[in-house]
C-alpha cells in the first residue's frame, strides 16, 4: 500500500472512531464516515465494500498485533527474551491495549461494546487454543476455553473501567490465581 493509500485509510479509520464516540456501530452510516473523513464515495468503497469491512478491517489491525506470536522488544516493554507462555502472551496483550487505550476504550467501552468485544474473544479464543494441550481438565476442551475466554475478556472490561491502573503484570496474576492455575 503506498503512501497516500495509507493516509486514506488512516483518515477513514480516525473518522469512523470518532463517529464511534458519539453513536452506536449500527447507526453511523458510511455517508457520515466519508463526510468526517473529508473523502469521496468512491475512495471509500476503493478501501472497503461495506462498513462491516471496515470494522472488521480496524479490528483486525488493532488486534492483530496484539495478538501476535511474536513477543518483540517495543518501546514500552519488552517480551522478546521472554518465553512465549500464555502468561506472558496475556501481559503483553495488555501492554499494547493500554498503549491502544484510546482505541480500545472507543471500541470496547462504548455503546457497540458487544459487537467489538465478540471480535476481541474470537482472536483470545485463538489464543487460548494454542495451548489447549496443556489443560488437564475432566471437561470437554471447548467448554475450558470458553471458560478462560470470557473471564479474561470481562477481566480486560474491568480493567479498562478502571482505567488500567492495575498494572498488566498484577492482572495477569489475579486471573491465574482465580483460575487456579499459577502457570498457564
Amino acid at each position: 500500500m503506498d503512501r497516500r493509500q495509507q493516509k486514506t485509510r488512516k483518515a477513514i479509520f480516525e473518522a469512523f472512531s470518532k463517529l464511534l464516540e458519539k453513536k452506536s456501530y449500527n447507526n453511523i452510516t458510511v455517508q457520515e464516515i466519508i463526510d468526517e473523513a473529508n473523502i469521496g464515495r468512491s475512495t471509500f468503497y476503493a478501501h472497503f465494500e461495506t462498513r462491516d469491512e471496515l470494522l472488521n478491517s480496524i479490528c483486525s489491525e488493532i488486534f492483530g498485533h496484539i495478538f501476535s506470536n511474536v513477543l518483540n522488544a517495543e518501546e514500552h516493554h519488552d517480551f522478546s527474551k521472554e518465553e512465549g507462555n500464555l502468561s506472558n502472551r496475556l501481559i503483553h496483550l495488555l501492554y499494547h491495549l493500554r498503549e491502544k487505550k484510546n482505541d480500545i476504550i472507543v471500541l470496547l467501552s462504548g455503546e457497540s461494546s458487544d459487537l467489538f468485544m465478540g471480535y476481541f474473544k474470537k482472536y483470545l479464543e485463538q489464543l487460548f487454543r494454542e495451548y489447549q494441550d496443556s489443560y488437564t481438565f475432566d471437561v470437554p476442551t471447548d467448554f475450558v476455553i470458553n471458560h478462560y475466554v470470557s473471564s479474561f475478556a470481562d477481566d480486560v472490561r474491568w480493567w479498562i473501567r478502571d482505567d488500567m491502573r492495575t498494572s498488566p503484570e498484577k492482572v495477569v496474576e489475579y486471573y491465574n490465581l482465580l483460575t487456579r492455575k499459577n502457570k498457564i
